[in-house]
């Protein structure tokens, strides 16, 4: 008599960092490249950014109505590397350092790996 099959799945993956910002917010100068990026052409940056952190990389666009892309893609970032802050307080600085809040979300892509990965192994055992 045959035994049915069992499939057995296992996840792995890498944990979310915890911690803070690699960089503070007012640290534009730490990385040259990134501030004359954001200097020059915050837009390409913008997009670099979201691109770089597995988003539509035209997603920033949608700043145009009410900052969308930047309210929601820096929660996203915080939460993908274990940043505590809130919403409220992404929403603030969004408003009054706009343009610094994208350097150090770029700055934080760039020193922090490219988000949690998980693989999913599938096992057939028959006996």
């Amino acid at each position: 008599m045959a035994m049915p099959a069992t499939v057995t799945t296992v996840v792995t993956g890498v944990p979310a960092q915890t911690g803070h910002w690699s960089t503070e917010l007012c640290d534009c100068c730490s990385d040259m490249g990134i501030f004359c990026l954001g200097f020059w052409c915050l837009p390409c940056l913008q997009c670099k950014v979201a691109g770089d952190f597995g988003w539509c990389c035209m997603m920033p666009v949608l700043d145009v109505f009410c900052c969308a892309a930047s309210c929601t893609l820096r929660p996203a970032m915080r939460q993908q590397y274990g940043i505590p802050g809130s919403f409220c307080d992404d929403c603030c600085k969004l408003l009054w350092c706009y343009p610094c809040v994208w350097c150090q979300m770029a700055r934080e892509v760039k020193l922090r790996p490219a988000g949690n990965t998980s693989v999913i192994t599938t096992q057939v055992v028959r006996g």
